[in-house]
C-alpha cells in the first residue's frame, strides 16, 4: 500500500508540473535512432533510471533483460541548473561520451553529452544511448516516453469505456499470474541471460547448448516482464481516469442522483483498479525477486568455480613446488653425505698423521736419550763431567778436554785413568766433530750450557801460562813440579 501511495502521488506531481511547463523549456534524454521513449528530466527533483518498479523511468532490455540494474542511475539538477549523473553501482554501468563514470560519485553533464546505458552485445550498436537535450515542451513531447501521468492524460477522454471492460479485464492478471507461476517453476535452473560480449572466454566446451538455453530463458523472461509492463501501464492508465472522473464530479456544485451512483461506482472501481495494481506489482516484485535470486545463485555458482579453479592452480603450483623442494633435499641430502664421507676420510687421516707424529716423536726421545746417554757415558771426560771441549787423545787411547788434560799435566804427567806415563796426545777431529753433530739435536738448555763452557775454555786459553818444570829422577818418588821462569812447556 505505501508504494501504491508513492505511486500514486509522483502521477500527481508529475502531471502538475508537465501542467506547468507546457509552454517552457525542458530537460530531456533523447533517445539515439528512435522517435519515442525520450526521458524527461524533472526539475527540482531525483531522477531514477532503470528495470525496477520504484524508479521515474522504467527501461528494459529487449536483447538481455539483466543488462539494466533495478536502480541502474540517478540524474540530479544542481542549484545552478546543471544535471549530474550518478551510476548506482551497476552491473554494465553508465558511459558518458564513451567513457565509463565511477560509481557512487556524481558526474556533470554538458547539453549535447551522450549518455549509454550498459553495453553493446554481439557486436550490435548499444540499446540505450541518449544525448542531453534542452528543448521546448511542444516539440519533443510526442517523442517523450509515456509516464503514468501522459497515460492518465491520454485515457481521460473515455472513462466509461473502462467501467465497461473491466470485466473483461479482471481475468487477465489471473490468467499471468498462473502463466507467471509456470514460467518462474520452469525457469528457476536458469538466472542469467545471454552473457555480455565483454566476457567472451569464459564460455567452456558447452557454450552453444548453453547459450541457446539462456537465450530461450530470456525471451521467457522478456515475455514475461513485457506482460507485466503491459498490465500495470493499463492498470495505472484505468486508475487515473477514474480519478479524474471522481475529481470532476466532485468539482460539479449540483448533486444528482445519477451522479452519486455514477461517483460510488467510481469509488468501488477505483478500489478493485488498487487492488489489481497492488496484485500486479506484487506478482513483479515476486518475478524479479526470482529472476535475481537465481542471478544471485548463478553468479555464486560461478564465483565457486573461479574459487575452484583457482585453488586448483594454487594446489598444482604448491604440489610442484613441494616435488621440487623434495628434490632439492634429496640433492642436498647426498651432497652431505658426501661431505660425510670425505671428512671421515679426513678424520682417519689425520688421526693416523697424528699417530705416526706421536711415533716420530718418541722414537726421536728415544733416539735423544739414547744419545745423551751415550754421549754421558762414552764422550764425557772424566775430569770436568762434560762432554769432550776439544778432545785429546793420549797414547794411552784414552781422551779428555785440552783444557782438563793440559791442567792435570801440570801436577802429574800420567793418565788420570791408567796411570800410564804420558808419551803423546793428539787433537781429536773426529770426536768434535761427533759431538757438535750430536749436541745439535739435545735440547736448547743443553747447548746453550755447552756454548757458554766453550767461550770459557776459550777465555782460559787467552790468559798467561805460568812456566813448568819437570824433573824427573830415577828415584821412585812422585816427580816435583815447581815452577820456572825460565822454561815453559810446549804441549
Amino acid at each position: 500500500m505505501e508504494e501504491l501511495a508513492k505511486e500514486v502521488s509522483s502521477l500527481s506531481a508529475e502531471e502538475g508540473e508537465e501542467t506547468s511547463k507546457q509552454n517552457g523549456q525542458i530537460w530531456c534524454l533523447k533517445r539515439i535512432g528512435k522517435d519515442s521513449g525520450w526521458l524527461q528530466l524533472f526539475e527540482n527533483t531525483e531522477v531514477t533510471i532503470g528495470r525496477g518498479l520504484n524508479v521515474t523511468h522504467q527501461i528494459l532490455s529487449v536483447s538481455c533483460p539483466l543488462m539494466i540494474s533495478r536502480n541502474h542511475c540517478m540524474f540530479k539538477q544542481r542549484e545552478h541548473g546543471q544535471w549530474t549523473v550518478t551510476d548506482n553501482e551497476s552491473l554494465n554501468g553508465v558511459w558518458v561520451n564513451g567513457t565509463r563514470i565511477s560509481p557512487r560519485k556524481p558526474h556533470v553533464l554538458q547539453q549535447g553529452d551522450l549518455v549509454r546505458f550498459g553495453v553493446p552485445l554481439d557486436g550490435n550498436p548499444v540499446e540505450f544511448e541518449y544525448v542531453l537535450l534542452h528543448s521546448s515542451l511542444d516539440k519533443i513531447k510526442d517523442f517523450l516516453s509515456k509516464t503514468a501521468g501522459a497515460e492518465v492524460k491520454a485515457l481521460t477522454s473515455r472513462p466509461k469505456k473502462s467501467k465497461r471492460k473491466f470485466g473483461t479485464d479482471e481475468t487477465e492478471p489471473n490468467i499471468s499470474k498462473a502463466k507467471l507461476y509456470r514460467v518462474s517453476n520452469t525457469d528457476k535452473s536458469h538466472g542469467l541471460p545471454c552473457p555480455p560480449a565483454t566476457l567472451p572466454d569464459q564460455a567452456g566446451p558447452s557454450e552453444p547448448s548453453g547459450r541457446f538455453t539462456q537465450c530461450s530463458d530470456s525471451s521467457q523472461h522478456l515475455t514475461s516482464l513485457k506482460r507485466y509492463n503491459e498490465n500495470l501501464k493499463a492498470l495505472k492508465e484505468r486508475m487515473g481516469a477514474t480519478q479524474k472522473r471522481a475529481a470532476e464530479l466532485e468539482g460539479q456544485e449540483a448533486s444528482s442522483l445519477e451522479q452519486r451512483q455514477e461517483m460510488e461506482a467510481l469509488q468501488e472501481q477505483m478500489k478493485l483498479l488498487r487492488g489489481e495494481l497492488n496484485s500486479q506489482q506484487e506478482l513483479a516484485r515476486q518475478r524479479m525477486e526470482i529472476l535475481e535470486r537465481t542471478v544471485c545463485e548463478e553468479e555464486r555458482r560461478l564465483a565457486m568455480e573461479r574459487i575452484q579453479q583457482k585453488e586448483d592452480g594454487l594446489k598444482k603450483q604448491l604440489e610442484e613446488a613441494l616435488k621440487e623442494h623434495r628434490k632439492v633435499i634429496e640433492e642436498l641430502k647426498h651432497e652431505r653425505e658426501g661431505f660425510q664421507e670425505v671428512l671421515q676420510a679426513k678424520d682417519k687421516e689425520l688421526k693416523v698423521t697424528k699417530e705416526e707424529k706421536e711415533r716420530a716423536r718418541a722414537q726421536k726421545e728415544e733416539v735423544v736419550s739414547q744419545m745423551t746417554e751415550v754421549l754421558e757415558n762414552e764422550l764425557q771426560c772424566i775430569i770436568c763431567s762434560e762432554l769432550f771441549i776439544e778432545a785429546v787423545t793420549l797414547s794411552c787411547a784414552h781422551s779428555f778436554c785440552q783444557h782438563c788434560i793440559a791442567d792435570w799435566r801440570r801436577r802429574r804427567d800420567e793418565c788420570p785413568i791408567c796411570r800410564q806415563p804420558i808419551v803423546s796426545q793428539a787433537r781429536s777431529l773426529v770426536l768434535d766433530n761427533c759431538i757438535d753433530r750430536m749436541v745439535e739435536n739435545l735440547s736448547t738448555v743443553m747447548r746453550e750450557r755447552r756454548t757458554a763452557l766453550i767461550s770459557q775454555r776459550k777465555g782460559l786459553r787467552k790468559a798467561p801460562s805460568v812456566g813448568l818444570v819437570v824433573i824427573q829422577d830415577d828415584s821412585d818418588t812422585d816427580p816435583s813440579i815447581q815452577p820456572s821462569s825460565t822454561a815453559k812447556a810446549t804441549w
